[in-house]
């Protein structure tokens, strides 16, 4: 069912009428005879607190099976009032009030809560929770806000031979019958979203950090079956220099002791932030070949769950508006952190490769948002989780940086840290640490970056003489769309680049760091030197914006481009390219025909993988679809198959590139090869045919049609795994008929029961571009049945059938006027329809797009890439 809906203005006023000290919580997770418990788990919670006006009330959230009993100030409480949705009510409230529940909680298989899983190899029960938003209630009874902090001892009965871990260190002591006992000690302050509690028969290893500062002790975790495949020590080493980068540059050093790292099976984020105790994907302990872009994205998010140790824990938001606190915070901090103090020295490359393309997707949808948003209710941020909250906010910030210079940012940072350590804090607390250590007013930069949407568009205006060189030069600045049109203050680099004589390739010959503000800002320093081949007027990528080219730059992007010398403005250049696509001002099909014949010369493995993921969607979704079957499929996996015969053996591009003909629309020859790899015939020197890549095979024949129920069985029995049975779930969502895409829709649509990681699976093999002749008729289904789903489960489960059900395999008028139908009815929740909104725009984008590839003119610049010249 769905859960409490708590909003903003009740949590104002609670946290008004009471102040939380401290909870003790008592959990039994056994069945009594030493034995796990399958479906319920006792819990005692004893919560003290003040109140501001005696004999008042309030009330307590719980969401489990029952209560028991419950005694406030030594009366008992009448419980048979106690609903999940309106929780439990307090009356008669004193100065110190002391509460005792005794209750029944259930486990989930949602990734909710606390999460129960059962490892098919070795019949090993796991769990975890996960609490953020607002599930902390599903464990324990309690004041479910952030701003009601408090400190937690935690007392967890278990199977013997268990791993207990939760935010403080713990004893363990034997009770017999099968059982231990575990102690923990009484935590530091926290909002309930960061309680943690993992238990199960973890492996585990153990290190510890030392600096001038003390000691931290470190674990790392994870499931029996998966030990053999865990890198403990490369994640140690990311994790110390981590510490060491954090301590060097935030001025309070790590404040919660020990520093524990989970990975834990079916969760539905990349990690979770619990102090202390941090939760990841399990699918980031590789148990076959990756490139280095997965080792690069899982450093990312082990030094942004750090951040989170003082983004977040140590100071918390006193309400989800300033989510973006936590979120773009510790995503600019551990790209920071990769480019300073790990291997990863390109992660500036990596962010503006993976997120600022994720930003910009995300601020061009009708569903928009300021960074800093208005958040009423708990159901509007359970949906924020976006790429606004994330990557736009890391990209302002790093644009602030650029604006008052690093050290002086830091320095607001460490004023922030102290001044609010243990407490809540707004973005005005923020920006007064900032303002304080920088010296300059940042409330207008405050209004215009956090309180707007959309993007600028820049662009050069510039004219040459007949020896090439400028004779004007200015940085034209569009108004933000979509919003209200408004020019913002840029801090920007202009770059120019032209022929290195001693390399051939293009290297940067000039660069000019201004600020950029109203529609029109000359730039004198550059009059008077060589125009070059390629002007950037976001070099070094300081800003937030849409980025386009003058014709002669976008000539040497189409021409050269494997020719500029470093990686970042080579990404920018990239980006230009796809942002000019998806705008429809460059054709898809020329936007394809430039990565088929430009990729093999980009050296970064990420950037390579994002640039055929791209041309991938171009071809089935921004192309003509007559195109796309006759040449545009052919052209992009003959260009895969010549890149992969020229492959060193054993490589990054290699793998990437089978990869990518797995995901692609296929000719009879590569099956019949692919098939062949999979019997070790004819195998490219150096390529391994591990677990994982057997899977995505036998996907890309499922989906052709070219293998089916009995390879799918064979492959599910040579790899008996929770991994390998999701992967199966996914093959049988593939199979290219009517039944088996009955079938899958059923079960993701209406089998309430299904574990999240199950249905996930489900809903990746539903469609494939090359089965959209089989999908028409779920375009009427699926806005006939998501109210259902949305009424009747939790947001995080009802999103992944919202999103990743959305008929955008029908990319036609018919689907628009459906969505346009359904959106009528302004009763629908705001947040459902604001996931169907951006779904019906990429459709409408889409159209756009096939609409302009369908031009028999040539492809020339729009307006926004004209410059001014002779």
């Amino acid at each position: 069912m769905t859960p409490p809906n708590l909003t903003r203005t009740q949590a104002e006023q609670r946290a008004a009428q009471i102040a939380v000290s401290t909870y003790d919580v008592t959990i039994d997770l056994t069945d009594g005879a030493g034995a796990p418990s399958e479906r319920t788990f006792a819990v005692t919670t004893t919560v003290r607190f003040t109140a501001t006006e005696p004999g008042g009330s309030t009330w307590i959230e719980w969401v489990g099976e029952g209560i028991t009993s419950a005694e406030l100030n030594g009366a008992a409480l009448d419980v048979s009032g106690w609903t999940e949705s309106d929780g439990l009510v307090l009356p008669g409230l004193t100065a110190d009030n002391e509460l005792t529940i005794v209750s029944t909680g259930l486990y989930t298989n949602t990734g909710e809560g606390l999460h129960r899983f059962v490892d098919p190899v070795d019949g090993g029960v796991y769990l975890y929770s996960q609490f953020e938003t607002a599930d902390c209630k599903r464990l324990f009874p309690c004041f479910d806000q952030p701003d009601l902090k408090a400190r937690y001892t935690l007392t967890v009965t278990a199977p013997e031979g268990w791993k207990v871990v939760s935010n403080a260190p713990g004893a363990v002591d034997a009770l017999g019958g099968g059982a231990s006992v575990h102690r923990f000690e009484q935590t530091e302050i926290l909002s309930t979203y960061l309680v943690a509690l993992i238990a199960g028969p973890y492996e585990s290893w153990h290190d510890t950090y030392r600096d001038e500062f003390g000691e931290i002790p470190l674990g790392i975790f994870c499931r029996a079956s998966l030990a053999p495949h865990m890198d403990h020590e490369r994640i140690f080493t990311e994790t110390k220099q981590g510490f060491d980068f954090y301590h060097r540059n935030f001025g309070v050093t790590y404040p919660f002791g020990k520093y524990d790292q989970l990975f834990v099976p079916e969760f539905n984020a990349g990690a979770m932030e619990n102090a202390g105790a941090v939760t990841f994907l399990e699918d980031y302990v590789f148990r076959s070949r990756v490139t280095r872009t997965l080792y690069e994205r899982r450093a990312e998010t082990i030094l942004h769950e750090m951040a989170h140790m003082w983004f977040g824990d140590l100071v918390t938001m006193r309400w989800w508006d300033d989510l973006w606190l936590n979120e773009s915070f510790a995503t600019w901090a551990s790209v920071l952190c990769q480019a300073d103090a790990t291997e990863y020295r390109g992660a500036w490359t990596t962010f503006a490769n993976l997120e600022k393309s994720w930003a910009y997707r995300q601020d061009q949808l009708p569903s928009t948002h300021p960074v800093a948003a208005d958040i009423p209710d708990l159901q509007a941020v359970e949906v924020n989780f976006d790429g606004i909250t994330y990557a736009k906010g890391a990209s302002v910030l790093k644009q602030l940086v650029a604006y008052v210079g690093l050290e002086p940012f830091l320095a607001g940072l460490r004023d922030y840290f102290a001044a609010h350590a243990w407490g809540n804090a707004t973005f005005d607390d923020l920006l007064g640490s900032l303002e304080k250590a920088s010296g300059r007013d940042l409330s207008d930069w405050g209004a215009q970056w956090l309180r707007t949407t959309g993007l600028n568009l820049l662009r050069p205006s510039f004219r040459v003489d007949e020896a090439g060189k400028f004779t004007s030069f200015d940085v034209v600045q569009g108004g933000a769309r979509p919003g209200a049109g408004e020019l913002r203050t840029h801090r920007i680099a202009v770059g120019v680049y032209d022929d290195d004589p001693a390399t051939g390739k293009l290297v940067r010959t000039q660069r000019v760091e201004l600020d950029v503000s109203g529609e029109r800002t000359a730039v004198p320093e550059l009059v008077g030197l060589p125009r070059g081949k390629l002007v950037l007027v976001n070099d070094d990528d300081l800003t937030y914006c849409a980025l386009r080219l003058d014709p002669g730059s976008l000539a040497t992007l189409v021409d050269r481009i494997g020719d500029i010398a470093d990686p970042l403005p080579r990404t920018l250049c990239w980006s230009s390219a796809w942002e000019m696509t998806r705008e429809a001002e460059l054709k898809a099909r020329d936007f394809v025909t430039l990565v088929a014949g430009g990729f093999d010369t980009e050296s970064e493995i990420g950037v390579v993988q994002r640039l055929l993921l791209q041309a991938q969607t171009a071809t089935a979704s921004y192309a003509t679809p007559e195109w796309a079957t006759g040449r545009g499929w052919p052209l992009l996996t003959d260009a895969l198959r010549f890149r992969l015969d020229t492959a060193p053996a054993g490589s990054d591009i290699q793998l990437a590139v089978v990869n990518a003909l797995a995901a692609s629309v296929l000719p009879e020859n590569t099956l019949d090869s692919m098939k062949g790899w999979l019997l070790d015939v004819r195998v490219p020197d150096g390529l391994t045919v591990d677990t994982d890549l057997r899977w995505r095979l036998l996907h890309a024949l499922v989906a052709h049609g070219k293998a089916g129920e009995t390879e799918i069985a064979e492959e599910e029995q040579r790899d008996p795994t929770s991994t390998g049975a999701r992967h199966a779930e996914r093959a049988r969502a593939l199979v290219p008929t009517a039944e088996a895409k009955e079938r899958a829709w059923q079960r993701a649509v209406h089998d309430d029961s299904l574990p999240n990681a199950v249905n996930e699976s489900i809903i990746a093999g539903f469609s494939h571009p090359a089965q959209r002749d089989l999908l028409g008729d779920y375009v009427e289904r699926y806005f006939a049945e998501i109210d259902g789903v949305w009424e009747r489960r939790t947001s995080e489960l009802a999103q992944n059938v919202v999103i990743g059900l959305f008929p955008s395999w029908a990319v036609d008028q018919q689907t628009v006027d459906a969505a346009d139908h359904w959106l009528a009815d302004e009763s629908k929740p705001a947040s459902l329809r604001r996931l169907v909104s951006e779904g019906r725009a990429g459709i409408v984008r889409a159209l756009a797009a096939r609409e302009f590839d369908a031009q028999p003119t040539p492809t020339t610049p729009d307006q926004a890439t004209a410059v001014e010249q002779p």
